[in-house]
């Protein structure tokens, strides 16, 4: 009653003097007046009755309007759900054509054949040291000239940089995996049958260029599927696994006769079946909705890019080289790898000569190392993000250096395996952090010239270090190996503390 009353008056006193001017039948309408009654409906909606809540002609105007006029009520949280504009179909296509794991579905197969392919590569690096003994009784030679396959493979990886996207481009993905696995292959067919030393360089040569081939396009495709992070992290762990039980296989067949050589018949083994794996699976790799989809939007930007003035690709290249953290990072990561790859080539030596340790035995130190690394790399690397990445490498280093001393000062090869093995937990989550500060330090323009910068000069460490090594072991004895390793540490140290501070970025 007192509803009906209160809409009467409304009504009487609206219409003597009404406050709005009378408008035209017709009024143009657009996007923003859409939602606005006009006066000839509020005259529709019966003010009297709406009080009581809205009549069934309104409702069934508000169901068959089509521009929705006549929602007078506040919507609920359930029409303000269904009145947002739906996604556009275009984003919904592109997202649905975000590579993983499993779109498209041989991607799986990929994965797979590239992860049996990165055991391969750490089963090649870690039996170098195991072997570097029998190397030395079969070729007659010293420390000096045997540092020398440390020196070719990190040229072979140093070269092939330059020309990996020109080969991946001329020839396809597939063609391309399979030459890297062709160079790995012929490698080892040359070791296998024990030829003079000279060709033993040269294979190691070509086996780094195999290697540098497969891992840069492998890493390019599998960082950015969906996940890409964690993938490759597994991956990266499967190399770890072939680095702990390599040398285990290497000094468990030396040490019962096995010629040193026939150990190479099982990598040899692991790049054919790869060979085939990758060809396999990478065949059509270019012919995906995705990959399609992703060049065309590439060559798009680069168009606009161009247009617009922005710097070239050698501009940026430039503009990395000149840029403070990529030189700091690259001097780094310059020392760490040196320092890794010069622990497991010499300290099987170290032991042998200074603490009288059998071959048979302490060839097993090295499967230790590298089962620190990878320890650390799946179990430290989640502590150290907690702590803070910039903090955790600085305590990670003076960790290693500390115990790498210990290594140097305590006459026990029981204890000093066990040192070397906590070395390795130590440094292993040293690099993913690393780069993980440097691509916040980078500015994204310049972030994949930069860390290409850096990775080959960890490379170059990598051979560098472990050769004069070598050059001074032959001189001065094994022992070199512990000081040049604390050097390494504290350069790694310097260039780590001199990072500027990571901000927020502004970009």
């Amino acid at each position: 009653m007192a509803a009906q009353a209160f809409g009467a008056f409304i009504t009487h006193e609206s219409d003597p003097a009404p406050l709005v001017p009378a408008l035209a039948p017709i009024v143009p309408r657009d996007h923003i007046t859409a939602g606005t009654p006009t006066e000839y409906e509020l005259d529709g909606m019966k003010w009297g009755q709406r009080l009581n809540g809205p009549g069934p002609q309104l409702e069934s105007s508000r169901d068959s309007s089509p521009t929705g006029i006549g929602r007078a009520l506040p919507q609920t949280p359930g029409e303000l759900e269904r009145s947002q504009p739906p996604t556009p179909q275009r984003n919904q296509a592109v997202d649905a054509l975000v590579q993983s794991m499993w779109n498209p579905p041989k991607n799986r197969w990929r994965l797979a054949s590239s992860s049996l392919a990165f055991f391969l590569m750490g089963v090649n690096d870690a039996a170098t040291g195991a072997l570097i003994p029998y190397l030395e009784a079969e070729y007659k030679i010293g420390y000096a000239v045997v540092s020398l396959i440390f020196v070719t493979n990190a040229v072979g990886f140093i070269s092939m940089a330059p020309v990996t996207q020109i080969i991946d481009g001329r020839l396809g993905r597939a063609r391309s995996l399979m030459i890297a696995m062709g160079l790995l292959t012929g490698g080892y067919v040359a070791i296998v049958c024990t030829p003079p030393f000279p060709v033993v360089v040269v294979s190691f040569y070509f086996m780094g260029c195999g290697m540098a081939l497969f891992l840069a396009m492998t890493n390019a495709f599998i960082v950015n599927l969906l996940n890409g992070t964690v993938i490759l992290g597994f991956c990266h762990g499967l190399y770890g696994l072939g680095g702990i039980v390599s040398p285990l296989m290497a000094t468990a067949m030396v040490s019962h006769g096995v010629h040193w050589a026939y150990f190479y018949l099982i990598p040899l083994s692991l790049s054919l079946s790869s060979l085939f794996f990758l060809g396999w699976t990478y065949k059509g790799f270019e012919n995906d909705m995705a990959v399609r989809l992703l060049t065309t939007l590439e060559r798009t930007a680069s168009r606009q890019a161009s247009a617009s003035g922005e710097p070239s690709k050698w501009q940026l290249l430039k503009h990395a080289l000149g840029n403070r953290v990529t030189l700091l990072g690259a001097t780094f990561i310059f020392f760490y790898q040196g320092s890794e790859v010069a622990i497991s080539g010499w300290v099987i030596s170290y032991l042998i000569h200074y603490r009288n340790g059998n071959p048979a035995h302490v060839g097993n130190v090295t499967s230790g190392f590298w089962a620190g690394i990878t320890v650390g790399r799946f179990v430290l690397t989640h502590f150290a993000h907690k702590l803070g990445e910039k903090l955790s490498v600085l305590l990670l280093i003076v960790g290693a250096a500390v115990c790498q001393l210990l290594v140097w000062l305590v006459p026990n090869i029981i204890g000093d395996a066990v040192a070397e093995s906590i070395v390795g937990l130590f440094l292993g989550p040293v690099y993913p952090c690393a780069t993980a500060v440097l691509s916040k330090l980078l500015p994204r323009s310049i972030q994949i010239g930069s860390l290409s910068v850096v990775t080959s000069m960890g490379s170059s460490g990598g051979a560098l270090v472990p050769f004069i090594t070598g050059l001074l072991a032959q001189k001065l004895g094994t022992v070199v190996l512990h000081p040049i390793v604390l050097i390494s540490s504290a350069g790694m140290t310097v260039a780590w503390l001199l990072l500027p501070r990571i901000s927020k970025r502004t970009e």
